[in-house]
């Protein structure tokens, strides 16, 4: 399972992460507390290999398969939503449109819609980041402020999703500066001034 081993980076003269370090248990769902800027975009991106880490090192079990929702997520615009999740599960080869399908009911949007993303508003299309990063079954799932706005409603579905995530025994770390209603993690962590530390 991921372990995240002393890493570092810097941007220019500011420090963003400073020896931080993480464990992650099969099943346990840990929140990242941090202000916008702190870095908590920054470990999801040198999780992903989006970044290359200054310092430090992040270790990945064989089998540890990685879902993420980061910031502003790169959709093909002027594609439906569907078939969207098609693209991005054909490019690992592990998709089930079924599966994709079933998500999208679940979260109030229509997989027979052929509206393009492009007209999406922010909640469905954080609705959508969330799916992709949890339909292929990834048993590490990283959400970068995944209730951006999403309605009561969403929000809802998207606990319940993380409570079945959980009898999974799939991790989820959620970064977000703000509370989601109804959501209960194992651990909590504080990002600030580049270092991890226990609330």
């Amino acid at each position: 399972m991921l372990k995240i081993d002393n890493i570092s980076k810097q941007f220019g003269k500011k420090q963003v992460l400073k020896d931080v370090s993480l464990e992650l248990n099969p099943g346990e769902r840990v929140h990242i507390i941090g202000k916008n800027g702190s870095g908590k975009s920054t470990i999801f991106k040198i999780i992903t290999n989006i970044l290359k880490a200054d310092a430090g090192q992040v270790e990945l079990a064989e089998n540890d398969y990685v879902g993420a929702l980061i910031e502003n997520p790169g959709f093909l615009e002027y594609e439906s939503g569907l078939e969207n999740l098609k693209f991005l599960g054909n490019l690992n080869h592990n998709y089930d449109e079924q599966v994709a399908m079933k998500l999208m009911e679940k979260f109030d949007l229509d997989p027979n819609d052929l509206q393009a993303v492009s007209k999406y508003s922010i909640g469905m299309r954080q609705k959508l980041g969330i799916i992709q990063a949890v339909m292929e079954n990834q048993n590490i799932v990283l959400l970068d402020e995944p209730t951006r706005g999403i309605d009561k409603e969403g929000v809802a579905t998207f606990v319940k999703l993380l409570d079945e995530l959980k009898q999974e025994k799939r991790a989820v770390i959620i970064a977000s500066h703000d509370e989601i209603p109804g959501l209960k993690y194992d651990r909590e962590l504080l990002l600030k001034n580049g270092e991890l530390a226990s609330v």
